[in-house]
């Protein structure tokens, strides 16, 4: 799935994501996943639905859904390189996500942020977990499931 916005595209394919960024990225500017093994990005990448976010032909964001493609789906990893902050380029993201047709039967989609609480809730439909300080959810009403992904 690719959605072109201003001089930006977000796509599904994989066979475009910048390995090093994202590394680089999750290892040194993250909160969430310091130090986190090469090995162990390639892997989650392998088994997730992800989202490169990029201009031109260079990738400035990420993000990541881990899910079963039938009832449950956690968004994580989900970032915009510096320099590209601010452009509503995360809003697109979140929202080109929500809308994406691979997750539309889900039931629960959830993530944990520690201070992007706003930004899901406005552009993406979701609530604070009761009793939580991080994790939010969207909860969709169940739709059939395609075959197709």
């Amino acid at each position: 799935m690719t959605e072109d916005f201003d001089a930006y595209t977000i796509s599904t394919d994989k066979t475009r994501l910048d390995l090093d960024m994202i590394q680089e990225f999750l290892n040194h500017a993250s909160y969430w996943a310091q130090d986190r093994p090469l090995a162990i990005t390639q892997a989650a990448i392998e088994n997730s639905l992800c989202f490169g976010v990029y201009k031109e032909e260079q990738q400035v964001g990420f993000a990541r859904v881990v899910t079963d493609y039938a009832t449950f789906a956690w968004l994580c990893d989900v970032f915009v390189l510096d320099a590209y902050r601010g452009q509503g380029i995360g809003k697109r993201l979140i929202e080109h996500i929500v809308s994406c047709p691979e997750l539309q039967g889900i039931k629960i989609l959830c993530l944990a942020t520690r201070d992007a609480h706003g930004l899901y809730r406005q552009y993406g439909g979701f609530e604070k977990l009761e009793g939580s300080i991080h994790w939010m959810v969207r909860s969709n009403k169940p739709q059939p499931v395609s075959d197709e992904r």
